[in-house]
């Protein structure tokens, strides 16, 4: 009883009203979840799916661990977890871009559609913190150098060389494809909402809408990393018939 007293004392109180703190805990358990089921499902695809779907529980079990400490984060200083949120970022935004190579290499993609939509989700990143954490009184301006990065690939995936490499593979990789790209252009837009809610620029006017910062990117987070998951997930299931 005692031992059990200790471990309760370690853990942070939440405030049953703590919609934030209530989010960072479903978050970390969805993306936990969301893991184990892509991994335990590894054994009945076909070899060349198996990478993408591998990569999938990456991107959920790397996002679980940071939620485990960001949710901790939040319950004990009420601060939005800024540099844990950017390195959990840094590491499964690139692992997304790999999810769109996984897929159109049986269209022939090469490694170098590959590293420019990494290169470019990389600075998309770092530059956002930068404006978020860094450089405050510029946040503007690095958040449009940010946002260039973002539509570039936007660009890549729906109209440039992925979008051509995916048409030719047609079928239900193209499906997917479209599926992802949506993700991207909808779901990855929430970020820089987000962005604005927490910093101060032209669109300080956003402030009036009163959301919560952590709240929208715990949301998007949940929706974007376990969605695009689910959709290689699908296209494996389709092809290794």
């Amino acid at each position: 009883m005692k031992n059990f007293m200790l471990v309760a004392d370690l853990v942070p109180k939440l405030d049953p009203t703590d919609y934030v703190g209530f989010t960072f805990f479903v978050g970390c358990m969805a993306m936990m979840a969301a893991s184990a089921f892509f991994f335990l499902s590894l054994s009945q695809f076909d070899k060349k799916w198996r990478t993408s779907v591998l990569v999938s529980g990456l991107i959920t079990f790397i996002a679980a661990v940071h939620y485990f400490y960001m949710r901790d984060y939040w319950a004990s200083h009420m601060e939005s977890p800024t540099f844990f949120r950017y390195v959990d970022w840094v590491l499964t935004v690139p692992l997304m871009c790999l999810e769109f190579y996984l897929i159109l290499k049986v269209a022939g993609a090469k490694q170098s559609l590959l590293w420019r939509m990494i290169g470019f989700s990389i600075i998309m990143l770092v530059t956002g913190y930068l404006g978020e954490a860094v450089y405050r009184d510029n946040a503007a301006f690095w958040g449009f150098v940010s946002g260039v990065a973002y539509f570039v690939i936007v660009y890549d995936i729906w109209l440039g060389a992925a979008a051509k490499l995916a048409k030719e593979a047609g079928g239900d990789i193209l499906a997917a494809h479209k599926i992802l790209c949506w993700f991207v252009l909808v779901g990855w837009s929430i970020y820089p909402l987000g962005y604005m809610l927490g910093t101060d620029g032209w669109y300080s006017g956003l402030h009036a809408l009163n959301l919560n910062i952590d709240v929208v990117y715990n949301i998007a987070d949940a929706i974007n990393k376990i969605g695009f998951g689910l959709v290689i997930y699908t296209l494996a299931v389709k092809s290794s018939k």
